[in-house]
């Protein structure tokens, strides 16, 4: 596979998992909401075993990565505003969603089985994130 779309897969998967877990944490050490954190834990547990669904082997995806070479490494100002835990989750869930889409795609080009799984979890990303919203917006002290 080419070395630039491994990049891509590599870079999201990361990405996803990322964001899934400061989503995660945020619910279960400030919404203390244990429903909502066993279904982000889950999500990410599937990503990790549909990624590795995948004959893509992580040795190539970690072969493929040049991280210091990365033109999208700065961050640009937007990223860094970030006021309250609110601000933290609500971009965190869509950089998770943004990555299932990439992944979902991507993955296409090699299993179709696997597109319809990240397919599946962007469409429980948005489900949770709606399940979310009145808690996470209610957070106090932030």
């Amino acid at each position: 596979m080419d070395k630039g779309i491994l990049r891509i897969i590599d870079a999201n998967l990361n990405r996803i998992l990322e964001g899934l877990r400061v989503c995660e944490e945020i619910t279960r050490f400030v919404v203390l909401d244990k429903n909502l954190t066993s279904r982000f834990k889950n999500l990410r547990h599937d990503v990790a075993g549909l990624s590795g669904k995948w004959k893509i082997k992580d040795t190539q995806l970690l072969d493929s990565r040049d991280s210091l070479k990365d033109i999208g490494k700065p961050s640009i100002k937007e990223e860094l505003k970030r006021r309250n835990c609110q601000d933290i989750f609500f971009a965190n869930i869509q950089r998770a969603k943004e990555s299932a889409r990439v992944l979902e795609e991507f993955s296409k080009l090699e299993n179709k089985r696997i597109s319809a799984g990240f397919k599946d979890i962007r469409y429980r990303l948005y489900q949770i994130e709606k399940d979310s919203d009145s808690k996470i917006r209610n957070i106090r002290g932030n």
